[in-house]
């Protein structure tokens, strides 16, 4: 009876201290960023998206990409701009729909037409 040889697994580099660090400041930044935002009379979402600790962190996510590729980073930093992007495209959605919904009635009651 032969033992079946295992695949060989795909190599995963280890990232170095300071981009593990890096990774820890950006998830600081953006965490920031949220809780400024629940602070503070404006909303988490916009306080996420507008605030400077966010918009910091998304370019050191994009500048760094390139450097975590291979490793168990990229998944970090690919979720980090998913996240910020992500809720970008919900508020702008948001948006419209509030105008639509809600604009548009409101408009035609106030106009009286």
């Amino acid at each position: 009876m032969t033992t079946p040889n295992p695949s060989p697994s795909p190599t995963i580099l280890h990232p170095t201290e300071g981009l593990i660090t890096l990774t820890h400041v950006i998830y600081a930044l953006h965490a920031f960023s949220a809780f400024t935002g629940l602070l503070s009379p404006a909303f988490i979402l916009t306080a996420f998206l507008t605030g400077w600790p966010s918009i910091i962190a998304v370019i050191l996510n994009y500048t760094k990409r390139s450097e975590v590729g291979d490793s168990w980073l990229d998944s970090h930093f690919g979720w980090q701009i998913r996240t910020f992007w992500y809720a970008l495209l919900w508020l702008l959605v948001g948006g419209v729909a509030f105008v639509t919904v809600i604009g548009i009635p409101v408009a035609v009651v106030w106009c009286g037409c």
